[in-house]
């Protein structure tokens, strides 16, 4: 089973993430052959894990944000997507996110055909907050958390998943215009309702995290996480930590780049949201390349793929810490989940530690108007 042979276009799935969501994407012009080739044994993920008090999820996740249409604008074959759904499930994974953004709308209907004959056995994690009409689905201009809307999105979300619940529901992004109290009342009417089990938020700012969790336990934090994008570190996991929260990092592994998908020599076309990131700029790549060079090292010492190895270090960081990697390649999800398996012994994750910070990556995670949606405190609520 080969980890992505060929980077045939730059519209690599992005590995469960969050970003605002494009109507155009690209085709690459890169075509980069990966020297990994070991044969995998399919793996199952064993192991739990508890999100916030009481949300026991598997130690890994699946991701199904392309499965209705991949970055490489090609649409997956539906029964095909519901088979890794499946799959998933039957090889031990009890997490699953999509958001109403994601589509928008199709993936939610997808996630929720592919899970319907094990609905009650998983978590279902999906996300509400940008500007989306409910009736067309067109994307509209900003945000939208008003706790009316709010509740017009659960409704529809209910009916796309084909469930009467939603277990864990996200902020997609804090909206600047909604106080987070007024987001968290309206998530708790839907609790009371039995709509809501738990929710979480994605990209907040900090304070926004203590204000609605002294509101409502919040059971989640979902941020981008990973090799090579490791802020949360500074304060949100931290934040975590003090408060009991969970983390469940999107795009784990780094929009393809820890898999070995990315080289010197490869440009993005127009249109793909990487040809924009500082970090995979022809100036930067070179020299942040030496992150795959040291996880290509670890992955020969540990018998794993580089994705394997990357996956294995975010699970050894702490014991609430669910990444969630999407694909719409049943090879990819098996191998993802064969991380699991992976373990580092204390000697091992220190001398991997002291090799990791010795590399400082170059550029930015996000063009600047979508680093714009992340670290945003909710206005405070106007006394009355």
């Amino acid at each position: 089973m080969n980890r992505r042979s060929i980077l045939k276009t730059a519209g690599l799935a992005l590995a469960g993430s969050a970003f605002l969501p494009f109507n155009s994407l690209a085709k690459s012009n890169a075509v980069t052959p990966i020297v990994e080739n070991k044969e995998l044994t399919p793996a199952t993920v064993s192991s739990k894990r508890k999100l916030g008090a009481s949300l026991e999820v598997s130690s890994i996740g699946l991701g199904v944000q392309n499965m209705s249409r991949t970055y490489q604008t090609t649409i997956p074959s539906r029964p095909e997507m519901h088979n890794i759904i499946r799959t998933a499930f039957d090889k031990g994974v009890t997490l699953f996110d999509a958001a109403e953004a994601y589509g928008p709308f199709e993936v939610e209907r997808i996630l929720g055909e592919g899970v319907a004959p094990f609905r009650d056995k998983i978590v279902i994690e999906t996300k509400f907050g940008w500007n989306i009409n409910q009736e067309t689905g067109a994307r509209l201009p900003g945000l939208n958390s008003r706790p009316e809307h709010i509740k017009i999105v659960v409704e529809g979300m209910l009916k796309r998943l084909r469930t009467d619940r939603i277990d864990l529901l996200y902020q997609h992004r804090v909206d600047p215009q909604v106080p987070i109290e007024d987001v968290v009342g309206a998530i708790q009417d839907l609790i009371k309702e039995g709509k809501v089990l738990h929710y979480g938020l994605s990209e907040p700012g900090s304070q926004t995290v203590r204000r609605a969790h002294a509101i409502h336990p919040v059971t989640a934090i979902q941020n981008e996480y990973s090799l090579l994008w490791r802020g949360p570190e500074k304060e949100i996991i931290p934040l975590c930590e003090e408060l009991g929260i969970g983390f469940v990092p999107w795009s784990p592994l780094g929009v393809g780049f820890l898999t070995g998908a990315i080289d010197a020599q490869t440009r993005f076309a127009q249109g793909d949201i990487r040809g924009n990131e500082t970090r995979f700029s022809p100036e930067n790549l070179p020299h942040n390349l030496k992150l795959g060079d040291l996880l290509k090292n670890w992955s020969e010492q540990k018998h794993a793929t580089p994705g394997q190895i990357s996956l294995a270090w975010l699970l050894a960081q702490k014991p609430w810490i669910v990444p969630i990697p999407g694909t719409t390649q049943m090879a990819h999800m098996l191998e993802n989940i064969g991380a699991d398996e992976i373990k580092f012994t204390s000697a091992e994750l220190k001398e991997f530690n002291n090799q990791l910070d010795a590399i400082q990556i170059q550029g930015e995670r996000l063009p600047a108007f979508v680093q714009a949606f992340s670290d945003v405190e909710a206005p405070l609520k106007k006394k009355p």
